[in-house]
This record gives C-alpha cells, structure tokens and sequence, in this order.
C-alpha cells in the first residue's frame, strides 16, 4: 500500500529527528554542554512525536466504519495533546539539567563540534518544519500542525544554543550554557501551551472558528431572504480535518417532501462551495398552519 503525502512527511519528520538526536548527544558529550544536551532531550521528545504524528494521521486516513460513524479524525487532535505533554516534560528535563550544571559546573570544550551540530540542527529543522507545515495546511492535518511546531521550536532553541556557545567562546562565561538551557525551556514550555489548546477544543465539540462559519451562516440567511424558511438549531463542531455542520431548515408548511429534499440539497451544494470536505445534516421541519409559526 502505498502512503499518503501526511504518512510521508511524518516519516521524514521521525527520520530527521533520529539523525539530530545522535549528533547531539555525540556533540554533547563530546563538548560538555548542557544546552546541547538539553536540545538532545528536546529532539528526542520530538522524536517521539513524530512517531506519534505518523501512527495518528495513518490512522485518521481511514474512512469512518460501523465502530467509528463519524470516522477517526479525532485521533490527531488527542495525538496533539500527547505531544503538547511530552513537550511540558522535555522543558521540566532540561530545567533539572541546567540547575544541575549551576551548582555544578563543568567547563565547554570543543565550542566549534556543538555550534557546527547546532547551525546544522536548526537548517535541518526549518526544511522539515517548512514540509510538515505545507502538507498539513493542505490536509488540515492537526497532528502534522503540533509536530511542525515541535521542529520550528527546535530551530530557535538550536540557533539559541550555537550562538550561546560563540558567546562563551569569547567571553569565557560558562554559566551561559545552564542559563540558555533554561531559556530553551521556557519557549518550550510556552510552545506546549499553545499546542494543547489548539489540540484540545475540538475534543470537547467546540464550534468552528468564527472566520468559517461566517461564510456558511451568509449563505443560510440568504436563503432565508429569498425563500419561505427558517434555520434553526445551527451547530458545527470538528474533528481532525473534518468539519461537521447540522441545522434543521424549516420549510413552509404548503412545500413537499421532494421540494425540501431538493432545497436542502441546493443548500448543501453552495456550503461545499466554502467547505468542501464538510460533513452537513439537514433535518427537514415545517410550519405549524394553525399558528403560522416554525415548529
């Protein structure tokens, strides 16, 4: 079987991440450097979200079925909440080395083996970063989006680190390695945040951002001015690239079946126009010709 554009760039994603964890550990312990290790930490964190990106957008792919009616889309938002936790474990990691290294100092040797890593680390990062970002725009792709993230962090703390190192090469002040490390924790931390708000509301049903149920309500209401009918009931919500719409349209009690099914399918046609890849349910009502209202 052969994979999909998500499958294959999360595959590049988990490929780099293995290739930069062993550079800097090898530049790590070569050098002494905290803040290079740390970044070891934070790619291999990232390592592990790859992994999870790749097992969560393969699994997302496949058509909804008898035991999941609404498909599997919601399993990159979870995997974007994994990720967001195992981000708030790298920072917590990296503070407790750096604090070790401050009551602990240890001097830096070969500055130019952990810069070159590091410059190398961040040029890396920004391709892969720039692919992952690309294709999950393209797809709607959460889990690729949280693990794009990952790398971008990754390419700030990484030019961070190097030119940290340059510092302390002319200026002989070893406490900047621990305190950058620190600083790199901080983003990370702050990264983490981000991440797990953006992955976590669709998990509880939230609504659509209001830029894209704009267009879907201006339609609806201009069929409300050029037709006898109501909407009521407006709900939409998300789940991985998926976007689920359900409302019900309340037709004139002299319109029939044939007539609703045909509006409610013209509807339809003209949201796909603004949403292609959503999901809508329409449930038809009429109006009570007694009261002359909606029911």
């Amino acid at each position: 079987m052969s994979l999909s554009k998500k499958q294959k760039v999360a595959a590049l994603s988990v490929a780099s991440n293995l290739t930069l964890i062993i550079l800097k550990v090898i530049a790590g312990i070569m050098s002494g450097s905290v803040s290079i290790i740390s970044e070891a930490i934070h790619s291999g964190m990232d390592l592990v979200a790859a992994i999870i990106a790749y097992i969560s957008v393969s699994i997302s792919g496949k058509p909804a079925d008898e035991s999941h009616p609404y498909g599997h889309g919601k399993i990159e938002n979870i995997s974007g909440v994994v990720e967001g936790v195992l981000i708030f474990i790298a920072a917590a990691l990296i503070i407790k080395e750096a604090v070790e290294k401050i009551v602990h100092p240890v001097p830096i040797v070969n500055n130019y083996l952990g810069m070159g890593v590091m410059f190398f680390s961040a040029g890396l990062n920004s391709f892969v970063a720039y692919q992952l970002y690309k294709i999950a725009k393209e797809e709607d792709s959460v889990a690729l989006e949280a693990d794009a993230l990952h790398l971008k962090t990754d390419v700030y703390t990484s030019l961070g680190v190097a030119l940290g190192l340059l510092a302390i090469k002319f200026t002989g002040i070893q406490v900047l390695d621990p305190l950058i490390a620190i600083l790199v924790a901080l983003l990370i931390i702050k990264e983490a945040w981000h991440l797990c708000i953006v992955a976590f509301n669709p998990l509880l049903d939230s609504r659509l951002d209001k830029e894209e149920e704009v267009p879907i309500q201006e339609i609806l209401e201009n069929f409300k001015k050029e037709r006898t009918l109501d909407i009521k009931y407006f709900k939409t919500r998300k789940a991985g690239h998926q976007r689920f719409i359900d409302f019900h349209l309340c037709l004139s009690p002299d319109a029939t079946i044939k007539e609703g099914n045909e509006l409610a399918q013209e509807i339809k046609e003209k949201i796909y126009e603004v949403c292609a890849d959503a999901h809508i349910h329409i449930n038809l009502e009429v109006m009570d010709k007694g009261t002359g209202t909606f029911l």
